[in-house]
């Protein structure tokens, strides 16, 4: 056998290897989250891609319970930040506060709910877009500053935020410039009949506490965080990938404006961590036709016309997939 040869046996044996693991992962966030199978799947992968994400879906689907989950499972500091029209920057940054010692008073650093490795950002369309633009440093550089003084953030570090599509009044809707900051808009829908059934039955019963195992830790997830970037992908579909990007900005019978390259960027990365999850060595088209949707869903905007007709983003998505094979 060649060392090539060799190589690919090796990288087979390891994608298969975390696939098993990812497997565990959900199944042991299934003793807590009935159903959701692929939201779990999706921030995951925006975790490996060390990206953020934007869950949607109405109230009470389980998307704060899922993200906690998660990060129990991956052995994370976990912290939520309730948004509210009068919430503060410095309530999610952190502040000064005098401190007296030994008879002198002096300014210390107070730590706000932004320093933790998974930050559940809750409800983010009802702070104002002052306190919006607070998470713009962390979530893009990995770090905050307060006055004149710049704190690095501890590593893996995710902003996971939820909105609920139905709330309107007070509310601010994310800025094009700051959605385009998360990898992913994730669609959090019903469950289904069964599965209804099975959440009744496991929250009406004798409450008692479920003990998750942790699957992963920090190493774990910056050591996949670089191998994800390494799984290989054939020509044909990276420019797949760009045309895809491309066709949202050409087709302005509907769109009036298209993504930017981070969405190119975005959909490959995605297309790649989905591929280590499922335990494969190389990104197939099903990659892009399943990511393409949470990865331009928040950055293209339909035209007058579009929207009149009734159609949604997904269907815009959806009329590109079929024309750019």
């Amino acid at each position: 056998m060649s060392t090539d040869e060799t190589v690919e046996v090796i990288n087979v044996v390891l994608t298969k290897n975390y696939k098993q693991i990812f497997d565990e992962v959900v199944k042991e966030a299934g003793k807590v989250i009935v159903g959701q199978e692929s939201v779990v799947e999706q921030i995951i992968i925006a975790i490996l891609c060390d990206g953020n994400a934007l869950l949607e879906g109405y109230p009470g689907l389980a998307k704060t319970l899922t993200v906690r989950t998660l990060a129990q499972l991956m052995d994370l500091k976990f912290s939520r930040i309730q948004n509210t029209p009068d919430l503060m920057p410095s309530d999610i940054t952190g502040t000064y506060i005098i401190e007296e010692t030994s008879g002198k008073r002096q300014f210390k650093f107070q730590p706000g709910p932004i320093f933790a490795n998974v930050v559940l950002a809750d409800e983010i369309n009802r702070a104002t877009p002052k306190t919006q633009s607070a998470l713009l440093e962390a979530m893009q550089e990995k770090q905050v500053t307060v006055g004149t003084n710049t704190f690095k953030l501890d590593l893996p570090f995710f902003v996971l935020a939820t909105q609920n599509p139905i709330e309107q009044e007070g509310t601010y809707p994310l800025p094009e410039a700051q959605a385009d900051r998360f990898l992913l808009k994730i669609s959090v829908v019903y469950p289904t009949y069964e599965q209804e059934l099975q959440i009744v039955d496991r929250f009406t019963a004798e409450a008692r506490d479920q003990k998750l195992k942790v699957m992963l830790n920090k190493n774990h997830l910056l050591t996949l965080q670089g191998l994800t970037r390494q799984v290989p992908i054939a020509n044909d579909i990276k420019q797949r990938a760009v045309k895809i990007v491309l066709a949202t900005r050409a087709n302005k019978e509907i769109i009036q404006y298209g993504a930017s390259p981070r969405a190119s960027i975005g959909l490959i990365l995605a297309a790649k961590a989905r591929a280590l999850i499922q335990g494969r060595n190389h990104v197939s088209n099903d990659d892009m036709n399943v990511l393409a949707y949470p990865v331009l869903r928040h950055r293209i905007i339909l035209n007058f016309e579009a929207e009149r007709k009734g159609m949604s983003k997904d269907d815009a998505i959806k009329q590109i997939l079929d024309k750019v094979k």
